[in-house]
C-alpha cells in the first residue's frame, strides 16, 4: 500500500506540478511536519501514552474534533494522521463546502473502502461554520466509521457543534503555542531545505520578536519570518528593522463572538475591581486594537461604577456616562482616551459592593414573595375621595423639620425592619455609613426627632 504524503488528495496534477505548487506554497505549508516527532508544540497531545498519540500508533478508526485558537496546529494534526497512518486525505472547507460536497466526500470514501480497503481522513477545517442541517449529514459516515473524521474549529464546540457529532467524537484541546516551541519553529524554518534552506541568517533579538509578534500563532510567525526574509538582501542578514518593515503590528488574538470576547472583558473588570489601573490599561487597548464595539466597553464600564465602585466615589458613575457619551460624540481613535480617563478613575477610585448586594437583597425579597401592601398614609391622596379611603391620612412631611427626617415608616409591614443597604467604610461611603445610622435611628424613633412645623405636604 502506498504510503501517502503530507496533505495528499485526489488530483489531476502529475508529480512535477504538484512539486511545482509545493515549492510556491507559504513557509508555513512548506514547514508543515510529516510525522509527530517534528509537531512542535501540543505535546499534551502528541506525547507517549496520550489518547490521541495511542489512536495514531496503533492505526485505530477515530473521529476527532480539534479545537484551538488559529495557527496552533489543527490542520497539520490532521495531515500528520494521514501521513503515519497511509490513509487518503480529503479536506473540506465550512467556509465553502455543503452537504453536497460532504455526501461527495464520504461517498468517494466508501468506494475506496470496498475496493481496496483504504481508510480516508476527511479533514473539516471551520466545522463550527455548518449549520445542523450540513453537520448532521456527517453522523452516518462517523456512525459507521467510514472515513476518519477530523473537525477543526476556533469556537467552542460545546456551542458550535451538533450534540450527536460531539458525543461521538474525542474532543482534543490545542494551546497556543510556546515561546521556547515558536523560536525552536523558527529555526528550523530557516535552516530546513523545505522552508528558507539556510539563505539567510537572523540577527539577534529577531527571533525573540517574531515569538512576541506571533502571539502563539505558528502560521502567523511563519509568514512575519517569510514576509522578512524577502524584502531583506538576497542570503544577508534579517535584522529586526527587516522584521519592522515586513510587520507593522503585533497581532491580538481577539474573537469578538467567541472565548476571547469574554475571557478579555471578564479580565478587564477583574482588573479595575482589583485597582490594577496598568492591567486593566491592557485589556482596554487590547480590545480597542481587535476592533472591539467601544460602546460595549463603555457600558460594561458603567455598570462597573455602580457594582463595584458605587457610594465609596459617587462621582465614578458620572466619569463612567460621561465616557460612553465621549464615545458616541468623538469616537475612535480619540474615543479611546476618554475610556482610559474612565479606566484609571474607577481602578483608583475606593471600592464597595454594597449598592449590588443591596439591590440584590431587596430583589431576592421580593421574588420570596415578601410583597405587602403599601402602608396608607403613603398611598396616592391626590384624588377626590381618596381621603374617605384613609390614602394619606397620617403621613408627614419630612421638609415640615429642620433636620428634613421624621419618624414615620415606609416599608410594607412584611419587610419592616429589614436593611438591604449596608455601607463599606470604604472612600466617601464612611461618610455615608454614619448618615445612614443616624436616619435610620430617627425613622424608627430612637433618635432625636424635631416637632413639626406649621403647614404639610403640599400634595398630599
Amino acid at each position: 500500500m502506498a504510503r501517502a504524503e503530507p496533505g495528499q488528495r485526489d488530483s489531476l496534477f502529475d508529480a512535477p506540478a504538484e512539486e511545482a505548487a509545493r515549492s510556491a506554497a507559504p513557509l508555513a505549508v512548506r514547514m508543515r511536519p510529516r510525522s509527530l516527532d517534528e509537531v512542535v508544540g501540543q505535546r499534551h497531545l502528541t506525547g507517549q501514552g496520550n489518547p490521541f498519540r495511542k489512536l495514531i500508533d496503533h492505526d485505530a478508526a477515530m473521529s476527532l474534533l480539534l479545537w484551538g485558537p488559529p495557527g496552533t496546529g489543527k490542520t497539520t494534526l490532521a495531515q500528520v494522521v494521514s501521513n503515519v497512518t497511509s490513509r487518503r486525505f480529503i479536506e473540506l472547507s465550512a467556509v465553502t463546502a455543503g452537504v453536497r460536497d460532504v455526501r461527495a466526500a464520504i461517498d468517494a470514501a466508501r468506494r475506496e473502502l470496498g475496493l481496496t480497503g483504504r481508510q480516508t481522513v476527511l479533514f473539516i477545517d471551520e466545522v463550527h461554520r455548518f449549520n445542523k442541517a450540513q453537520q448532521d449529514a456527517l453522523l452516518p459516515a462517523v456512525e459507521n466509521r467510514w472515513v476518519s473524521f477530523i473537525g477543526a474549529t476556533t469556537e467552542n464546540p460545546f456551542f458550535s457543534v451538533v450534540g450527536p457529532l460531539l458525543s461521538r467524537s474525542l474532543l482534543l484541546t490545542l494551546e497556543p503555542i510556546g515561546d521556547d516551541d515558536m523560536a525552536t519553529l523558527i529555526t528550523r524554518a530557516v535552516a530546513d531545505e523545505r522552508g528558507l534552506g539556510g539563505a539567510i541568517t537572523l540577527d539577534d533579538g529577531v527571533t525573540g520578536l517574531l515569538v512576541r509578534l506571533a502571539g502563539g500563532d505558528a502560521r502567523r510567525a511563519l509568514t512575519y519570518l517569510e514576509a522578512a526574509a524577502l524584502g531583506g538582501p538576497a542570503g544577508g542578514l534579517v535584522d529586526i528593522a527587516a522584521v519592522e518593515r515586513a510587520v507593522d503590528r503585533a497581532a491580538v488574538r481577539y474573537d469578538r463572538a467567541g472565548d476571547q470576547h469574554y475571557d478579555v472583558i471578564s479580565a478587564f473588570i477583574k482588573s479595575i475591581r482589583g485597582s490594577d489601573a496598568d492591567a486593566a490599561l491592557h485589556y482596554l487597548a487590547r480590545m480597542i486594537e481587535a476592533g472591539e464595539d467601544p460602546r460595549f466597553i463603555a457600558r460594561r464600564i458603567i455598570v462597573h461604577a455602580s457594582e463595584d465602585v458605587g457610594m465609596a466615589d459617587p462621582s465614578a458613575l458620572g466619569v463612567a456616562i460621561a465616557a460612553a457619551q465621549a464615545v458616541e460624540f468623538v469616537g475612535l481613535p480619540e474615543a479611546r482616551i476618554n475610556l482610559a480617563q474612565a479606566v484609571i478613575h474607577l481602578a483608583l477610585a475606593p471600592k464597595s459592593n454594597a449598592v449590588v448586594k443591596a439591590i440584590n437583597s431587596a430583589a431576592s425579597d421580593v421574588r420570596a414573595g415578601l410583597i405587602g401592601p403599601v402602608p396608607a398614609h403613603l398611598r396616592d391622596a391626590s384624588y377626590r375621595g381618596a381621603e374617605r379611603l384613609g390614602h394619606g391620612g397620617g403621613y408627614r412631611y419630612p421638609h415640615d423639620v429642620a433636620e428634613g427626617v421624621v419618624t414615620q415608616r415606609y416599608a410594607p409591614d412584611v419587610v419592616a425592619g429589614r436593611r438591604y443597604y449596608e455601607p463599606s467604610g470604604h472612600g466617601a461611603e464612611a461618610r455615608y455609613a454614619d448618615r445612614n445610622e443616624r436616619i435610620r435611628a430617627i425613622l424608627d424613633g430612637v433618635g432625636d426627632v424635631a416637632s413639626p412645623a406649621p403647614g404639610g405636604d403640599p400634595d398630599a
